[in-house]
């Protein structure tokens, strides 16, 4: 797993932190009363599994690499610029110390646009996933090298079972290879180290043939426009995910459509 100390141990620790907070303010029996009222979630995978390239639009205020990446201080409008350009589905980062996200984004976001939602964060606890669920997403992100194998394999079911689509997010060849055990049939491939931060655009064309192709191929970090979303179409992605990019662009709903529609 992780180094010692490495930016991903670092962002856990604190995630766990703000997690017992929570925990402890909102009890996980009344999450769960809300989940049991709550709409059924939406399906992403027929628009995933679609010809063409689907796009992930992010509403990302910072990241540990790049710092500040914009001010958004209504990302209701932002959604919903995304959802006008085409997008499949949108991003919340909801981790609050590095990314500056939360769920009030995530509850923002689902009363403006229809489209499914991811929640994007570091889950390591079955709360998170009913947070998600509670709050309106429709999918949730788990990171394998977050993650040992019991619990990457507890938290995948727990999520489906909640109705969630889990977005399983590698890095290298072992994680892919767990990713596959595990029957995700969501599998990202991050060019972004989370342990260093670094970007190698190489890394999803390397793993991308080990990931059978009856699973959903997603490319994640290290698209800036339309070039990119074609190399990483041509090497095997049907979705990108896509976040800097847009949030810096100042015509967001332009710029998810310009990502669209590619083929290989």
């Amino acid at each position: 797993m992780s180094a010692s100390g490495s930016v991903l141990d670092q962002i856990i620790a604190g995630v766990r932190e703000d997690l017992a907070r929570r925990e402890a303010r909102t009890p996980l029996a009344d999450l769960l009363a809300h989940v049991a009222e709550a709409p059924a979630p939406r399906d992403p995978m027929p628009h995933f599994r679609a010809r063409g390239s689907s796009v992930i639009a992010e509403v990302k205020r910072r990241s540990p690499s790049k710092g500040a990446l914009a001010d958004i201080p209504d990302p209701a409008a932002l959604a919903a610029a995304y959802e006008r350009g085409g997008a499949a589905a949108i991003s919340v980062l909801t981790e609050e110390r590095r990314f500056g996200g939360s769920l009030d984004d995530l509850r923002a976001v689902r009363a403006a646009v229809d489209l499914p939602i991811l929640r994007k964060d570091f889950i390591v606890e079955t709360y998170q996933l009913v947070e998600a669920r509670a709050a309106g997403a429709d999918l949730a992100l788990l990171i394998v090298a977050a993650l040992d194998d019991d619990t990457l394999r507890r938290l995948h079911d727990e999520a489906q079972e909640l109705g969630l689509t889990v977005l399983v997010e590698t890095h290298d060849e072992a994680e892919v290879e767990r990713a596959v055990a595990l029957d995700a049939e969501l599998i990202g491939v991050n060019s972004r180290n989370l342990k260093t931060l670094d970007i190698d655009p190489d890394t999803f064309g390397r793993l991308a043939p080990l990931i059978p192709d009856d699973r959903v191929k997603v490319a994640e970090s290290g698209i800036f426009g339309r070039p990119d979303v074609e190399r990483f179409v041509h090497e095997g992605a049907g979705v990108v995910l896509v976040g800097e990019a847009l949030v810096r662009d100042g015509d967001p709903e332009s710029a998810v459509r310009a990502m669209t529609g590619v083929t290989p």
